[in-house]
């Protein structure tokens, strides 16, 4: 009588296969759900990052505007200098001048100050955008490839830029 032959062999196999799709399929969700994390904070990073340098643009512009008003006063204060010396002003009005021109220096000087530090804060935060762009290609790259050490590297500069992140807020 012949042995009948049952094949084993192919079916540990296919057991072998389903367990290891099983496992990756677990590990698929968790690079999903990270990579989806990262796409939000891509975006928070990114209109935060246009604020601040929308509101860089306009502190400048504010800043412009009182040097020119600056300039404005010390013409003001030239022609009362020169009054002075005809005889048709006194010198209490030049002194008024040169006083609200540097008033008017220090606020120039202040909201150029603010402009530095909104645009500092935006290239922080756009930093971030970028290193969570770049954590999100190597996430996408991580499952294409099945390879787990690049969606472990797009963790980490994940990490780097949330650091990014939390820096554009101080």
């Amino acid at each position: 009588m012949d042995e009948i032959e049952i094949p084993t062999e192919h079916l540990h196999e296919t057991i072998q296969e389903k367990a290891r799709e099983s496992r990756e399929s677990g590990w698929f969700k968790y690079v999903a759900i990270s990579t989806a994390l990262m796409a939000v904070f891509a975006a928070v990073s990114g209109l935060i990052a246009g604020h601040y340098s929308n509101e860089a643009l306009i502190q400048q512009v504010q800043a412009s505007d009182q040097w020119s008003y600056y300039q404005a006063k010390g013409i003001k204060a030239e022609i009362k200098a020169l009054q002075v010396t005809g005889g048709l002003a006194s010198e209490s009005a030049v002194s008024k001048y040169k006083k609200e021109q540097e008033e008017i220096r220090q606020e120039a000087q202040k909201l150029q100050h603010e402009s530095k530090i909104l645009l500092d804060k935006h290239v922080k935060l756009a930093g971030a955008v970028t290193l969570f762009q770049i954590a999100i290609a190597i996430s996408a790259i991580s499952m294409l490839t099945r390879k787990k050490s690049l969606w472990i590297a797009s963790m980490i500069i994940s990490m780097v830029a949330v650091l990014f992140f939390t820096a554009g807020f101080f």
